[in-house]
């Protein structure tokens, strides 16, 4: 019998392979890598030894699973080495954890659908269909079902990592929820302490707290059988300031009052996406659980409350589709040509809101959305809904510490020219700056306001010419889970290996 080690699957591409650009860039083109390699590897332990390698060699190593990363954190000028989960896809029902298994490599799209035709379950995951697992996960996860079902990491059983130790060996540990499990600060770090921190994510395990048995079919929630998808535009031809104050103050005062955990709404999620004037609209787009009692009026009374008042409307506001949840869930996702084009630069900055926005903040969107000196028809902002189940959870629980935000704020913008960087990051910069001019540029932790989300990382908050605060980038991501995460990264990095320019400070 041949016992010998089979000849590992795990390819390395140089520069002088053709296809080596491809795998040096994300989504943002901004950023582009020259690294001596990058490393395809296809197992846990081939990340393992590529991890050692490196390490090894002294070679400062960075991940990527799906590559949507809005910085410049793996595709970085220091970064020699990039190791990429790409073919480390699989989803599959693992009886050893009664769990299921995602290696970090699949997108969310892998996921939804594994889960959904084989077993009629899914995750509170997120709106875009071609992230990678192993960052959006660790950074907490939400989507159109997190106001009934909670966070990603609301799900999280276990997490399987590459770590380094003080003498520089590289290790592949998993790490649970259970009471009882020695390295549950490593588990607890993965929920929402953000990518590139403590090690490489190589497979996560997924079961709900409230499931016991071993049928996969109860091991998560099932999602509505189907659904009520609406998408409304308002055009920006009728849309005076008023009419525009009005939408925005009727959205932030709809998920001040309906974002209890009990709430009824729980079934029910909205984006309202405020695109730059130059795009001809803004645009509602809701979807609600049909199954629920009373759902063609759930939806309805939402839309009625989002545009009460607002003469630019469209009156009778259409009727919306009703569609099984996962022909939803891949239109949705695929229909975005910003999410699924890769050749676009883009700028991203984010807020989490505990109560609507105040006048002179919407009067602040009102004028960046329609200045004539910037005319990026890809310019926005997205409100995204948050609250319900999410709020169910303590802040301490998991390291998602924004348990009390009610919707989210994206700004972001997209363009393909380098000569027009500038411009577009003046743009994002003014708005963000403007709105939150009050709290020194910075969406500070107050009864307002509750930081930033991690999942859209945004250096400029960590530089004083924007953030005059005093508060760091820190406290703005992670509250006052920022010194437990410090904690767990001199346990499972203490050499610091695993960095970039907003990762978890080791102690001292």
């Amino acid at each position: 019998m041949n016992h010998s080690k089979p000849p590992s699957a795990a390819l390395t591409v140089r520069p002088s392979d053709p296809h080596y650009r491809e795998l040096v860039s994300g989504m943002n083109q901004r950023w582009v890598a020259s690294p001596d390699y990058v490393r395809l590897v296809t197992t846990p332990e081939e990340t393992r030894d590529a991890v050692q390698e490196a390490v090894r060699s002294k070679k400062r190593v960075t991940v990527r699973s799906g590559g949507h990363c809005y910085e410049n954190f793996v595709s970085n000028a220091d970064v020699k080495v990039i190791i990429d989960l790409q073919k480390m896809n699989r989803v599959y029902w693992d009886p050893a954890h009664d769990a299921f298994a995602v290696e970090a490599g699949a997108t969310l799209l892998d996921v939804y659908e594994e889960l959904y035709l084989r077993h009629g379950v899914a995750l509170p995951a997120g709106f875009c269909y071609s992230v990678g697992v192993g960052g959006h996960v660790v950074g907490g996860g939400f989507g159109l079902l997190s106001r009934r079902d909670g966070l990603t990491v609301d799900h999280l059983y276990a997490v399987e990592v590459v770590t380094v130790d003080k003498r520089g060996r590289a290790r592949l540990v998993t790490a649970t929820r259970e009471r009882h499990d020695p390295r549950r600060e490593l588990w607890w770090a993965h929920t929402g302490g953000g990518g590139g921190n403590f090690g490489i994510v190589t497979r996560y395990w997924f079961r709900s707290p409230q499931a016991r048995g071993s049928d996969p079919g109860d091991a998560l929630p099932a999602p509505p059988a189907e659904v009520l998808l609406s998408s409304v535009a308002v055009p920006w031809s009728d849309l005076t300031e008023e009419d525009f104050a009005r939408l925005v103050g009727n959205h932030g005062a709809w998920y001040e009052a309906n974002s209890a955990p009990d709430s009824p709404y729980t079934a029910l999620a909205g984006y309202l996406i405020l695109n730059h004037r130059q795009a001809g609209s803004v645009v509602l787009i809701t979807q609600s659980d049909a199954t629920v009692p009373n759902a063609a009026r759930l939806h309805a009374d939402y839309l009625a409350a989002l545009t009460d008042g607002v003469k630019a409307a469209p009156r009778p506001l259409p009727e919306p589709r009703r569609l099984s949840w996962l022909r939803a869930t891949r239109m949705l996702g695929t229909s975005v040509s910003m999410l699924t084009d890769t050749t676009l630069r883009g700028d991203h900055k984010s807020a989490c809101l505990r109560r609507r926005f105040t006048d002179d903040q919407v009067a602040t969107l009102y004028k960046h959305l329609t200045t004539t000196g910037y005319t990026n028809r890809n310019a926005q902002a997205v409100l995204h809904p948050y609250g319900g189940r999410i709020a169910a959870v303590d802040n301490a629980a998991t390291a998602s510490s924004h348990r009390e935000t009610v919707f989210k704020l994206l700004l972001q913008t997209f363009w393909t020219d380098s000569a027009q960087d500038a411009r577009n990051l003046a743009w994002t910069r003014g708005i963000y700056g403007e709105l939150f001019a009050s709290t020194g540029g910075v969406p500070v932790p107050d009864d307002r306001t509750d930081g930033c989300y991690v999942n859209y990382p945004d250096t400029d908050i960590g530089d004083p010419e924007f953030n005059t605060s005093g508060v760091p980038w820190s406290a703005l991501y992670y509250k006052d889970n920022y010194a437990r995460l410090r904690r767990v990264k001199a346990a499972w990095d203490p050499l610091d290996v695993f960095h970039h320019a907003q990762s978890v400070e080791l102690p001292g």
